[in-house]
């Protein structure tokens, strides 16, 4: 029989609340990224997006609760990030959880794709989400905590056609996860990332409508057979970011529907 009696209980302690809390969204103004911070906002958060236009991070602000703030940025341009994240922890404070959702895809057949094209990918979706990471990290880890969530991909997962220089960055980014984990776990800094499926924004419905065949062989293969809604993403992203994980460390959760594993 084992012995429960050194298990600790913490019952009035809502595990997944992130009260207290700062958060920081890369792209938090639109799309999914928005999603993401209006969860990280409902469970306790407080939230500070970033994004290069400032008219979508102003009509963002209101729905993401009180002392919400933005700040416009560029990510692609890395010199300005070091003092973005002195900006926002000096105006703000420390941060706590970082989301590194901007991003950008490409359709093109790779032998289509110019090296000016597939440099343009990987300077947003990999060099800058390092950056960034790292300006971050070094915070949370001098100060023994944080949680830092990457967005992957489907493309990281399985083969995705048209999407070679996307898919590279996507999986480079899985990769730096592991070796981020190695070195920020002695810290109580935890790294992990969200591969989210086919989720329902306009982007990907008008991207699907203009391919049938492609919006066929994704439904096709997610068991669940419907495409996932953006707070499905952001719920997964509050779990992540909450104590209710926190010994998870170093994975990549898909939340696709079963569309990773489908056949």
């Amino acid at each position: 029989m084992s012995d429960n009696s050194q298990i600790e209980t913490v019952p009035s302690l809502n595990v997944f609340s992130l009260e207290g809390k700062i958060a920081l969204v890369t792209g938090g103004g639109s799309g999914i990224g928005f999603y993401i911070a209006q969860c990280l906002a409902q469970a306790g958060a407080r939230l500070v997006i970033t994004g290069r236009r400032e008219d979508v991070l102003k009509e963002a602000l209101p729905k993401l609760g009180a002392g919400a703030r933005y700040f416009v940025n560029d990510i692609t341009n890395l010199k300005s990030l070091p003092a973005l994240i002195e900006d926002i922890e000096n105006q703000v404070g420390a941060i706590d959880i970082l989301v590194n959702n901007a991003g950008i895809n490409m359709k093109k057949h790779a032998v289509e794709v110019t090296d000016e094209d597939f440099d343009r990918v990987i300077q947003t979706n990999l060099h800058a989400v390092f950056s960034i990471t790292r300006e971050c990290g070094k915070r949370m880890v001098a100060r023994k905590r944080g949680s830092i969530l990457m967005i992957t991909s489907m493309a990281a997962l399985y083969g995705i056609d048209r999407v070679v220089a996307y898919t590279a960055s996507k999986s480079a980014v899985g990769g730096m996860v592991k070796a981020l984990t190695t070195e920020f776990s002695p810290y109580n800094v935890r790294v992990n990332a969200i591969a989210p499926g086919f989720i329902e924004t306009p982007m990907m419905l008008t991207a699907m409508n203009g391919d049938p065949s492609r919006r066929d062989k994704a439904m096709d293969r997610t068991p669940m057979g419907t495409w996932g809604k953006p707070d499905d993403i952001g719920w997964a992203a509050v779990f992540l970011s909450s104590e209710a994980a926190k010994f998870i460390t170093g994975v990549s959760l898909p939340v696709d529907g079963g569309n990773s594993i489908g056949f």
